[in-house]
């Protein structure tokens, strides 16, 4: 409990909130890390994981690629960054780059994989050329699992960056590091505060985005209510029948 006292003091403290080394500074240049790093995983994983599910191949390429940057430690490649004389912000954009790429290519390649053939189908029957077919029909079916990717991937970039301060970046871990060094426990337990809060609100901001990026019909599906009417007792049922055949059993 005096951890946690001494937590709410430091957060209380307007002096820890200004200058250069501030909460206010620090979680600007936490900002800016993650949004680089997310838009350079982006800019390698999205048109790899779309053209791949456009192409509905590739699945075995797409599960190694996100299982081998899965299995590089985001610290194991800080230090061999810094020990091949890379320090700093560059360091970390390009650490936590990598580890974000995963759920981003995954879920871009899943999205497009599972859009309904038929309306694959029928875009080709309306003349549509593969790159419009793509940019019209599937992509926007296949956005809330991409924009999912894009979530989890800036969540996950938000709550690694704090790893700069190991190398000689500067973001919110630096108040988890310099209080460790400090012995200073109640700001260590501040510093942990401040990303968690941090990436509980960009998440919920990020949800609030794709839900409004969402298509409506998307946007507004509901399960299918129980029809209250008699069924014959030879007639099997299911949730939803609309795009399903219903044979009735032999008696």
């Amino acid at each position: 409990m005096d951890v946690l006292r001494d937590a709410f003091t430091w957060l209380n403290d307007p002096l820890n909130w200004s200058g250069r080394n501030g909460v206010l500074a620090l979680g600007a240049e936490h900002l800016r890390l993650s949004i680089i790093a997310v838009l350079l995983a982006a800019l390698v994983a999205l048109p790899l994981g779309i053209w791949l599910g456009h192409r509905r191949s590739g699945g075995v390429l797409t599960v190694v690629l996100a299982n081998t940057s899965r299995a590089l430690p985001t610290f194991a490649l800080l230090t061999i960054f810094a020990s091949t004389g890379l320090f700093g912000s560059r360091a970390t954009i390009i650490a936590v780059a990598i580890f974000a790429v995963p759920p981003i290519l995954a879920n871009a390649f899943t999205g497009l994989m599972e859009v309904d053939p038929d309306v694959r189908d029928a875009a080709r029957g309306m003349g549509m050329s593969g790159s419009r077919a793509l940019f019209q029909a599937e992509l926007p079916l296949a956005l809330p699992l991409i924009g999912a990717g894009l979530r989890t991937a800036t969540t996950q970039v938000l709550a690694t960056v704090p790893l700069a301060a190991l190398v000689g970046g500067k973001s919110l871990g630096s108040i988890i590091v310099s209080g460790m060094a400090l012995q200073k426990y109640g700001q260590v337990v501040a510093g942990a505060l401040l990303v968690a809060a941090l990436c509980l609100v960009i998440e919920g901001v990020l949800a609030t985005i794709q839900w409004l990026a969402t298509p409506e019909p998307l946007r507004n599906r509901r399960r299918p209510r129980r029809s209250t009417s008699p069924q014959p007792d030879d007639t099997p049922t299911r949730p939803d029948n609309r795009d399903r055949t219903v044979t009735p059993a032999a008696a």
